[in-house]
């Protein structure tokens, strides 16, 4: 039986990809996203179990969901993970489980997440540096992650990507050697802008690197890029190279795709939201725990979606004095606007 089209919200966006974080918990201080010495976590009780999880995934698939993307904080550090990607591979009418991780643990589970059924891998890499690793990420394991890719490779997954933020004069002279190791390993590399989502205190306008000053660099290394057709829908634009091999660019700070957004995330203790600049959350986690849960939770995502009119990414790009999303003591009292709650 063939399942009901897709809900829509205001602005006739269907409901399609679901972002499920599992903690808030990360292993890395990555000074973009996480620059501060304390944060308030949620308390592990509060977290979704797995059967939440997989029943709040299930509710939302009638309404369109098609696509899930596991992350965190940083998702390896839940245990027993691949029992997750296990229940969910098996729901149904749901086409792609993915995950995004910044490769610390991967080498320890890469089998058993491919083994669960995981196809598709994204892994954050910042710099091939190692002492600029450590200075980004107050760590140092880059050899640790660059292992972790090796054993993704060697686990089979059908698609492996590389996340790179690029920040003026952190890590920008170092766009053609990522690229250059992206390729070499097969990989497909997208270049994020720098966002000024919850918990970037250190955002300013001068640290982006735009869309159009990365093709810039590109021509002259590489040669002219090809764009490659690619639905609205999806954040990364892509180009393939003269060489061969592709990349993308995920350019939501200069060019938002607000307009096309089909993204829900769920944090890792049951709250709904609909746009990465949101501040209202849904308690899914409560309606989950009452008898009859599913169905409850189906009516107040089809509430909440149909009236949805987020357009975050814009409305910060027409922002006069741009500076820092939230302050530092909003988000200790709000622990769920941080990025690294909501999951990216």
């Amino acid at each position: 039986m063939p399942l009901p089209a897709p809900i829509q919200d205001l602005a006739h966006r269907a409901l399609r990809n679901l972002r499920l974080s599992v903690t808030d918990r990360c292993n890395l201080r990555c000074h973009y996203c996480m620059p501060e010495r304390e944060y308030t976590w949620l308390p592990r009780k509060d977290r979704l179990s797995f059967e939440e999880l997989t029943a709040i995934t299930a509710a939302m698939i009638p309404l369109g969901v098609r696509q899930v993307r596991l992350t965190g904080g940083e998702p390896l550090l839940r245990r027993g993970l691949d029992q997750l990607v296990s229940q969910l591979t098996a729901l149904p009418g749901l086409e792609d489980v993915a995950l995004t991780t910044n490769g610390v643990l991967l080498t320890e589970q890469a089998g058993d997440l491919r083994a669960a059924g995981l196809k598709r891998l994204t892994v954050s890499l910042d710099t091939l540096k190692a002492k600029r690793f450590e200075d980004t990420t107050r760590q140092d394991l880059l050899p640790r992650v660059l292992a972790g890719l090796k054993a993704a490779s060697r686990a089979g997954f059908e698609q492996i990507k590389l996340n790179t933020v690029l920040l003026r004069g952190s890590n920008d002279d170092e766009l053609e050697d990522l690229l250059d190791y992206a390729l070499e390993s097969n990989f497909e590399l997208r270049f994020i802008e720098y966002m000024d989502v919850g918990g970037a205190q250190n955002w300013k306008q001068d640290f982006v690197v735009s869309k159009d000053q990365i093709l810039e660099r590109i021509r002259k290394r590489f040669g002219e890029p090809i764009p490659v057709e690619t639905p609205d829908y999806v954040p990364a634009r892509r180009w393939r190279l003269p060489q061969g091999g592709t990349f993308g660019i995920v350019a939501s700070t200069t060019a938002p795709f607000c307009s096309a957004c089909n993204r829900a995330r769920i944090t890792a203790d049951g709250r709904l939201y609909t746009c990465l600049y949101g501040t209202e959350g849904l308690d899914l986690r409560a309606m989950m725990r009452q008898p009859g849960g599913a169905q409850l939770v189906v009516q107040a995502i089809t509430e909440r979606w149909t009236q949805r009119n987020d357009r975050g990414a814009e409305e910060r790009l027409e922002a006069q004095d741009r500076g820092a999303f939230q302050k530092v003591e909003d988000l200790k009292q709000n622990p769920h606007w941080e990025m690294h709650t909501k999951g990216g």
